[in-house]
């Protein structure tokens, strides 16, 4: 299992994956699932997988070699030929349909499942920061305003801060917060999901350098925000008055 997270509030886009992988608890190691599919001066686009390995590391390859040519022209189609990224959703789309489909035709019989999500996100030109959450049989839905993020794995434990503590209008260093907030609540509930993380944060501002970082287990930042986010609910819950209906005469 799997965690990862696609914020996309006002400020800019935020995308953090894990890099645990669990085939029992004897055989957990570590695999990078935050993948770039673009980035230049003028397109930066991200892909984070959970699910089958060997379906998201099929889909990258067929998206890199390009995918086949649909008029006379011969030319393969590739993210780098796209104009937006909904065209870019749906390339990623045909791949990694295509991808599970025929890995899982070979697994027909077997346990071992071949589904896979995507969280997709970036920007090309002038166009808007987007987000893609893209679903096993290659349809999409994008991220809006209403409900800025998305998740993809293990994402029960990891919901309910980011319900009540993101916005649209969350600055872009407070919806990375609240992002490492989800993931340390999901670390708490379930050792499938674990350190290190990848990141990478971009802003709206296109002037702004875009943040890309591997957060490793020793991270001073992230032990503090888990010690002291554990700390203040603790207090927070200690301050909220008892159940009235308990004291009983």
């Amino acid at each position: 299992m799997t965690y990862c997270v696609g914020l996309l509030v006002d400020a800019g886009l935020v995308i953090i994956s894990d890099t645990r992988t669990n085939a029992g608890i004897d055989n957990i190691s570590t695999y990078k699932k935050l993948h770039t599919l673009i980035d230049d001066e003028e397109r930066t686009v991200f892909v984070a997988s959970a699910g089958s390995l060997s379906v998201t590391q099929s889909m990258l390859s067929m998206l890199k070699e390009g995918l086949p040519c649909l008029d006379d022209t011969g030319v393969p189609r590739r993210v780098e030929t796209q104009h937006t990224m909904f065209r870019v959703a749906q390339l990623v789309g045909e791949a990694l349909s295509t991808a599970r489909r025929a890995i899982g035709h070979t697994l027909e019989g077997t346990k071992i499942n071949s589904s896979a999500s995507i969280l997709l996100g970036g920007r090309l030109g002038d166009g808007p920061l987007a987000l893609y959450l893209v679903y096993a049989e290659g349809n999409f839905i994008e991220c809006m305003p209403d409900a800025p993020f998305m998740q993809i794995g293990e994402l029960k434990y990891g919901k309910p801060i980011l319900d009540r503590a993101l916005q649209w209008e969350s600055p872009l260093d407070e919806a990375v917060k609240v992002a490492l907030m989800s993931f340390d609540s999901t670390m708490r509930s379930n050792l499938s999901v674990g350190l290190p993380f990848d990141l990478v944060a971009i802003s709206s501002d296109k002037d702004q350098k875009i943040v890309r970082l591997r957060i490793e287990a020793d991270d001073s930042y992230f032990a503090l925000l888990s010690s002291e986010w554990g700390r203040l609910l603790n207090e927070s819950r200690a301050v909220i008055p008892d159940p009235p209906f308990l004291h009983l005469d």
